[in-house]
């Protein structure tokens, strides 16, 4: 039998439903390598700035009270906490991936009635 005019129909149907397929795909991955180094180095930026922060205020507290090694030891551990905490959020941030981090589920994932599963 020929090609009927269902045929056609459903032929372009499936051309335009490729072509929308295509638009909407996700872009190919990038080389990890770098947004690994990338990762590293944000880590250890944070580290070093809570430690350097921390430095800088207890430095500050005892030029202005006189009490030479005390705050300055303080705020330097409390600066390193603070670094460690906030390289584990990092960590964390990076493991969870996108459903964990915040971002809402795509509409197939979501039930029926308008919530999350």
């Amino acid at each position: 039998m020929g090609e009927g005019p269902e045929d056609e129909r459903l032929r372009q149907f499936e051309e335009r439903l490729s072509r929308a397929r295509a638009a909407q795909a996700p872009p190919p991955p990038r080389e990890t390598h770098y947004s690994q180094a990338n990762l590293a180095w944000r880590m250890v930026i944070e580290l070093v700035a809570g430690l350097g922060i921390g430095f800088g205020i207890g430095m500050g507290l005892d030029a202005l009270f006189g009490t030479r090694p005390l705050l300055l030891t303080v705020f330097t551990l409390l600066g390193f906490a603070a670094g460690v905490k906030t390289m584990i959020r990092t960590a964390r941030e990076v493991g969870a991936g996108p459903r964990e981090g915040g971002q809402r589920p795509a509409e197939d994932e979501r039930d029926g009635s308008g919530g999350e599963r």
